[in-house]
């Protein structure tokens, strides 16, 4: 029984020496200790083990990292306005009361037509215009019903009498009726019409509504056709503008120009979006990555691959090991929406750009 007790010993002192032995890294062997449970877990010295098996159920994708002379870019506020060239706003020429078509009022969101009656603005007049427009009209219709007989009389005497008088009669009683049509005309509604085709963005308009001269009361917008205004405040760096991408996608934007003077402190920039694949509403706030012609210096990368961590920094993670990840802090500058260009990497250096989020989450 001794016997037995005194080889157990042996053994294991001699084991302790293997493990112990001077030509070894003794920080490896700790990392391995502490990664034996096999699981995902941060290392003290902030990297993070991570099982094959763990890195094929999280999908890790890596790209090598490679230094490349990239466009310098920023990022601007913006918000989406209408084109004018095909939108348009409803307006009423004077005052009035707001009636509907037979259809009855447009609602938001509606498609219209170039030359479609909108809406009736009944114009707004007191009593004392009212009895003036009505004695007008009167005195207009009694001269028309003189003039009208006068021209028969020299009808039927055409052979006795100048033609010249017959035609002066008949321009009198064309006069006439075009006066009463435009006293009418000016008197009745008016008809609203859609200046162009499209979609009502904006609505105003209420049945029986008073309403003043030059009151907005319908916007219309084509989709297909919108624009984004930014705002600059370096005068200089308007002439380097390349063009531009919608935060967050790849959607192209074309660079139309900027304003030739200021507003409010700042330069208005314009945008046309390329296409129709993100919906955008009127008014709706946006952040452009304006590229220019300048270049940077740096690793492109997904912009998915960079993530902050407890100090706020931006980092990406190292693939080290075969199952060992290392944070690196970085300095970013976005190249588009999808992209950003990272500096302080190395050349050659293997970079998570999928599930990077979730290797920040390991604890």
């Amino acid at each position: 029984m001794r016997t037995n007790i005194l080889i157990g010993c042996l053994a294991a002192v001699a084991v302790g020496h293997a493990w112990a032995h001077g030509d070894e890294d003794h920080g490896a062997a700790q990392a391995a200790l502490a990664t034996s449970a096999d699981k995902p877990q941060r290392l003290p010295d902030g990297r993070v083990f991570v099982p094959k098996e763990t890195q094929r159920r999280l999908e890790i994708r890596t790209v090598l990292a490679e230094e490349k002379a990239v466009p310098r870019s920023e990022e601007l506020n913006g918000h989406v306005v209408m084109d004018p060239g095909t939108g348009g706003r409803v307006q009423s020429m004077r005052a009035g009361r707001i009636a509907a078509t037979s259809k009855g009022l447009p609602v938001v969101g509606s498609t219209v037509k170039k030359g479609d009656i909108l809406v009736y603005v009944e114009p707004a007049l007191d009593s004392m215009e009212r009895t003036n427009s009505q004695a007008e009209q009167g005195d207009i219709k009694a001269k028309l019903v003189l003039a009208e007989k006068q021209r028969a009389r020299l009808k039927d005497l055409s052979g006795t009498v100048p033609q010249k008088e017959v035609d002066a009669a008949e321009t009198e009683v064309a006069a006439l009726r075009a006066r009463s049509r435009a006293l009418a005309t000016g008197n009745g509604p008016e008809a609203l019409r859609a200046p162009t085709s499209g979609i009502i963005a904006s609505s105003s308009a209420i049945n029986g509504q008073v309403v003043e001269a030059k009151e907005v009361l319908f916007e219309i917008i084509d989709p297909r056709h919108m624009l984004i205004e930014a705002l600059a405040y370096d005068p200089n760096s308007t002439r380097s503008i390349r063009g531009a991408t919608l935060a967050g996608s790849s959607t192209e934007l074309v660079y139309l120009g900027g304003a030739a003077s200021l507003r409010d402190g700042a330069i208005p920039l314009f945008f046309r979006l390329t296409g129709t694949e993100i919906p955008l509403v009127l008014g709706q706030s946006v952040k452009l990555i304006v590229s220019r012609q300048e270049t940077l210096k740096g690793t492109p990368l997904p912009a998915s691959a960079v993530v902050k961590n407890s100090a706020n920094e931006n980092i990406v993670w190292a693939h080290e090991q075969a199952e060992v990840f290392r944070p690196i802090a970085v300095q970013i500058a976005p190249i588009d929406g999808a992209t950003v260009v990272a500096q302080g990497l190395k050349p050659g250096q293997r970079i998570v750009t999928s599930s990077a989020t979730l290797i920040n989450q390991i604890r």
